[in-house]
Order: C-alpha cells, then structure tokens, then sequence
C-alpha cells in the first residue's frame, strides 16, 4: 500500500490543522472540519477549490470551480438557506431563489407552485418568473398549461425569441405534437442554447422522428464540443452527450 514519508505526513497534517482554524475563523459549516481532516490529503484540496479558491481569485471561473464543489459535498446546502430565506421574509426575489433551488433537486411541482404564487401584481409579467413556471409545467408534464406562459413571453419587445424560450417552446410543441414547430424551435436552441443541453435535445427529437443519421450528425458536434470543455464542467456535459446517445443507439 503507498504510504507518504513522514515529513510529507507532517506537512499535510499542519496544512490541515491550518485549514480547519480558517473553516473556523470565516464561519464555514463544521462539516469542513471532519471532510478536512478524515480524508487528507484530498479533503483539504476539495475545501481550497470549493472555499479559499473563488475569495482568493474572485473570477468566475473560480467560482463556478466553488459552487460545482459544494454543491458535491452537500446537494441540499442551497436549498436549505433558501427555504430559511423564505421562512425569514417570503420576498419573491427569495420564494425564486427557491423555486431554483427545488428545480435542481428535481422538486418540480415546488417550483412551479413558488412561480406561480409570485406571479402577481407588479410581477404577473415578469419573464424571469413566466419561463421558471414554465419550464416547471413542462418537467410535470403539462405542456398545455405551459404553452400560453411561453405565448406570453413571446408578446415582449424580444418576441421571446432567446435561446432559453425557444427551448422550452420546442419542447412544449413536440409534447402536444405540433412537430413542425417543435424543430424550427429547437434547431434554433441547437445553436444558440449555451451549454450542451438544446444540441442534445435537438438530437434526440431527431432520433424520435426517424432521422438518426441527422441526430448522430449533432452526437458528433457534442463530443467535438466536449473535448474542448474545461474538465471542471464536463461531467454536466457529458450527461447531455449520454442523453442524446441513448436516444439514438
């Protein structure tokens, strides 16, 4: 079995003790302390990434680098403090914090709730709060109740017309079987949707209408894509490449 040598043994465990007086000094979850020092070396690196990193270089980089390592240790972290949050004062900049929060965990019926009851007053219009409801409508499916919140975006000075809308309206017109639109809208998304979710959507509609040869095509744009994303973010990427794929094998 590899073992370190003893100094390396020493510096590891004085760098760790360094770490837990800083997870203790800035007020971090305690949690730290047991990750810290159970799982040396590596324990102390997941806390630099995910706590020291984005204070000390404050790109975003560095910080999607902190959330994507917190969020690995403790998925539910976010959503606890939002809940707080509305607990504290139920605020519709909180109830969307939330309603977020929710969606990440797959709880879709609490997001769309939360959207829905925030869409009131100087917010019934809000585009924000319009496509979060939307989007939760879609994932209960229920592209019908769906449809005329994404209808409504379309009446802004945009026309509703970014590559978030046009996913959504896409996958709204193949759940009710309007498939002419649904390409138009989701070949656009294909192209300007950031992230590796509208190509992989667009795939997989194509696969669903018999084109595979047209779907693989858009597979291969996927993993051209893929080998040139930071490693950081390429899990999320490659979960995307591996929906499209089942999709078309």
């Amino acid at each position: 079995m590899f073992s370190l040598p003893l100094p390396l043994i020493g510096l590891s465990l004085l760098i760790a003790i360094a770490l837990c007086v800083h997870v203790v000094r800035t007020g971090q979850q305690m949690y730290w302390l047991w990750i810290i020092l159970a799982f040396q070396p590596v324990g102390g690196l997941v806390y630099f990434v995910a706590i020291i990193a984005p204070a000390w270089f404050g790109g975003r980089t560095a910080q999607k680098m902190g959330q994507a390592a917190r969020k690995a240790i403790d998925p539910q972290r976010e959503y606890r403090e939002a809940a707080r949050a509305v607990d504290d004062a139920p605020t519709v900049a909180n109830r969307v914090r939330l309603a977020v929060a929710a969606t990440e965990l797959g709880k879709h019926a609490e997001a769309e709730r939360l959207y829905a009851d925030s869409l009131t007053g100087l917010y019934a219009d809000d585009p924000q709060l319009l496509l979060g409801r939307a989007n939760a409508l879609i994932e209960l499916n229920r592209p019908s109740e769906a449809l005329p919140l994404l209808e409504k975006l379309g009446e802004t000075p945009t026309g509703g017309r970014t590559a978030h809308i046009m996913l959504a309206l896409g996958r709204v017109y193949h759940a009710l079987g309007r498939e002419e639109q649904a390409e138009t809208a989701l070949r656009w998304a294909a192209d300007n949707y950031p992230g590796f979710e509208g190509i992989a959507r667009y795939a997989v509609f194509l696969a669903g209408m018999g084109r595979k040869d047209e779907a693989r095509a858009q597979l291969a744009e996927i993993d051209k894509r893929l080998s040139k994303t930071h490693a950081h973010f390429r899990k999320e990427a490659k979960s995307w490449r591996d929906f499209a794929a089942a999709a078309i094998i």
